[in-house]
């Protein structure tokens, strides 16, 4: 991938935590974020995969500059990040629960307006015009613009989230477990919606996801994260096809799949709890957990170290996975 072509760029991204009380003694710190390195191209779409508490969310958050980064780079577009409108601009978010995202005492149509009223200098008849015309592209029409959001469904409230994300035509469109609040049924319409957005706009789409169907069906290239560390990237199909690393194998195989004869012949139980955030075990984090452990494993932390040009994988014993 040439450098021009890429979009976002983090590099050895940190943000740490102060515990409250710790100042007095020595300073204990939350590591939600450790040293994590990712970019998003131009036209693609790369998902950042974990269960709950890896880091993940908190990565999304510091990229928006929600929260504040302890160390390490944020380029978009090749410019540091800076808050201003054109880097939010370039970058909008859709978030993960469709209810609790959308003011209650709002009409549909000030919700989608809301950021070219702060992000564009169009006058009201052409901010009024945009908003019909993205409420149409996301499968709403004009009637849903003078509701406020209890009185739509929970797949209306999500489609309203995307096209206020979009109205403002960013580059970069961040997607915080888009379709964990949704029925079943509805899921697929919304990822569906994602993509043909996509294909019309020339979005970039940087997905955070516990699910790793939603990852699989979306996303161009994948992150593993553990424990605020990645620990597995490459393409798509290549790691959901040949997992390396011994979590992601474990991930995978405790996706749920209709197909009992698909499942990975290579499975790898998750046992125990994730590992803690403000104290994370010597050496590998994933060593408590991992049937493939070693000494190694609990005295020295793994590298992410290249299997190929395009996947990268931390684990000493990687060559057991294969």
């Amino acid at each position: 991938m040439n450098r021009h072509d890429q979009l976002l760029e983090t590099q050895d991204l940190k943000t740490y935590f102060t515990l409250r009380g710790s100042l007095l003694r020595r300073r204990k710190y939350v590591r939600a974020v450790d040293l994590v390195s990712i970019n998003v191209a131009s036209g693609e779409t790369v998902a950042v995969v974990g269960e709950s508490g890896c880091g993940k969310t908190t990565f999304a958050r510091t990229v928006l500059l929600l929260t504040h980064s302890t160390a390490g780079s944020i380029k978009l577009l090749g410019q540091d990040a800076v808050r201003s409108k054109e880097y939010y601009r370039n970058m909008q978010l859709v978030f993960q629960d469709p209810e609790s995202s959308l003011d209650p005492t709002m009409r549909i149509r000030d919700i989608v307006a809301e950021p070219l009223l702060g992000l564009s200098q169009l006058t009201r008849e052409e901010i009024d015009k945009k908003v019909t015309q993205v409420m149409n592209e996301v499968g709403l029409g004009e009637d849903v613009l003078h509701r406020v959001p209890r009185q739509l469904s929970g797949g209306q409230k999500q489609r309203v989230n995307i096209a206020r994300a979009i109205v403002s035509e960013p580059k970069l469109v961040i997607l915080d477990e888009p379709t964990s609040a949704l029925d079943a049924s509805v899921q697929a319409q919304i990822l569906n919606l994602l993509l043909d957005l996509q294909t019309k706009h020339g979005l970039s789409y940087l997905i955070i996801t516990h699910n790793i169907s939603v990852a699989e069906y979306l996303s161009d290239r994948i992150y593993v994260m553990y424990a605020g560390r990645i620990v597995e990237q490459g393409f798509t199909d290549e790691v959901i096809k040949k997992p390396r690393h011994p979590y992601t194998i474990a991930l995978l195989a405790s996706a749920p799949i209709p197909d009992p004869s698909k499942k990975n012949l290579l499975s790898a139980e998750i046992t125990g709890e994730p590992p803690s955030a403000i104290d994370p075990p010597p050496g590998c984090r994933f060593n408590p957990r991992c049937p493939f452990a070693k000494e190694l494993c609990r005295i020295k932390e793994p590298s992410l170290d290249p299997l190929s040009q395009d996947r990268f994988v931390a684990c000493h014993f990687v060559t057991e996975t294969a």
